[in-house]
């Protein structure tokens, strides 16, 4: 009697899909981030259950929970992430927002997302009078070919010229600036594009202490650590609190924003 006949009798199904699931997708560098992610495991798994005997009766029934586990396992994991956080936009007006005093036709608002188009003008959240100081923020963002942007944190309203105080998160994936999306402007400055034009990326900004995080799409692209006794400059880049601002940078730039949203860390 085949090995895998054997383990099929011997145990139910759902507990057969656990233990594969831990066992064989896991190991095999699978990552189990949303419902989609467990597809390709799938299929992987189903070639290691043909060369280990495992009758085809047998494998439809433990993919089919499987599926099943993904789908509700992965809502469940969705659910979980985005506990806490609080919308920071009602996606038709700039309602909790306000524009510097320069340029402000280069924001509008379009199916539900921020558009940065046009000469500079940089967008602040007004949205709640306590400042932010540790907090995990998120925003979708999509760039057009070249285009330069920005995603500020600690930072204050500001009337004209670049923001001053605080940190800059850079939106960049083509534009000429070397400096590219994820970076740390100034601070940690990364020379690889973590992210595409014309493609949605989920880019998050977690500060925690002394620590600042950055990531694109679930990748870490940089975590720095604020050494002591750091100091601020003309441009502060020293974590304290503040608000958050989107950077619209120049006339040839075309960045969009939406889903933006935070959960306070204190």
């Amino acid at each position: 009697m085949a090995v895998g006949r054997v383990v099929a009798d011997w145990f139910p199904v759902r507990t057969i899909a656990s233990v594969l699931l831990r066992s064989v997708l896991m190991p095999a560098g699978f990552e189990i981030r949303s419902p989609w992610d467990f597809f390709p495991g799938l299929m992987f798994a189903l070639g290691v259950w043909t060369r280990a005997g495992v009758e085809w009766a047998h494998m439809k029934r433990i993919l089919i929970t499987l599926s099943a586990m993904a789908l509700l396992g992965g809502s469940a994991l969705a659910a979980d992430s985005e506990e806490g956080f609080v919308s920071m936009m009602d996606g038709k007006t700039f309602k909790g927002w306000k524009k510097a005093k320069e340029n402000e036709d280069t924001w509008s608002v379009k199916n539900g997302e921020f558009v940065a188009f046009g000469s500079r003008c940089h967008l602040f959240y007004v949205g709640d009078e306590k400042p932010f100081k540790n907090f995990h923020f998120k925003a979708e963002v999509m760039t057009k070919p070249g285009s330069n942007g920005g995603i500020y944190f600690h930072t204050k309203y500001q009337e004209r010229d670049w923001p001053r105080q605080g940190f800059e998160s850079q939106v960049n994936c083509t534009h000429g600036d070397w400096i590219k999306t994820g970076s740390l402007y100034g601070i940690v400055n990364v020379g690889h594009a973590f992210s595409k034009d014309n493609q949605w990326w989920t880019q998050e900004i977690i500060v925690k202490g002394d620590t600042v995080t950055v990531k694109v799409d679930g990748v870490t692209v940089l975590e720095y650590h604020e050494p002591a006794g750091a100091q601020p400059g003309e441009f502060t880049r020293k974590i304290d609190q503040g608000t958050f601002a989107l950077q619209a940078h120049d006339p040839k730039s075309e960045i969009h924003y939406r889903n933006i949203r935070v959960k306070r860390l204190d």
